[in-house]
């Protein structure tokens, strides 16, 4: 088992201003009123490619919170197998996949798809989203910040 390097709450602490850029720049898709159901997907899907604990156990349980299915959550991984995203939401997650392993750059096929499916500014917007996932991932994954635990389901029957 990895030792966490340094937490989240660090982050705000020793750096705020950077903290408060990467969150800024995070929060600006939704703002421009994309899905955020969608946008909680792209998070997830590159946090896995990047092996950020932290970042996906928090995206699954915001994913929760916000309704997003299960089953769309427990696929994400093999969403190119899952008969159950949207041609939107595919298109959203082959871009993801694009920007997150970069070497060989972006594919016409995967730009003319994710074209098909979103205006310039949702694209621009859509693009926000992933470079800022991907910068939360760096800082995740580096420091290895500790997932968050599953709040505890409370029986309201029980009381």
């Amino acid at each position: 088992m990895s030792h966490a390097r340094s937490e989240y709450e660090d982050f705000k602490r020793i750096a705020p201003d950077a903290y408060d850029l990467v969150l800024a720049l995070g929060q600006a898709a939704a703002k421009a009123g994309l899905d955020k159901q969608l946008l909680e997907l792209v998070k997830l899907r590159a946090s896995q490619i990047n092996g950020c604990a932290f970042c996906v156990q928090h995206h699954i349980l915001l994913s929760e919170r916000i309704g997003v299915p299960v089953d769309k959550l427990n696929l994400v991984a093999v969403w190119r197998e899952a008969p159950i995203y949207s041609t939107r939401e595919r298109a959203a997650l082959a871009w993801t996949e694009a920007l997150t392993f970069l070497p060989d750059g972006v594919s016409d096929e995967v730009y003319a798809e994710v074209t098909s499916e979103f205006s310039e500014s949702e694209l621009m917007y859509l693009t926000s989203a992933v470079a800022s996932i991907n910068v939360w991932n760096r800082f995740g994954a580096a420091y290895r910040w500790t997932p968050a635990k599953r709040p505890v389901a409370t029986n309201a029957a029980a009381s």
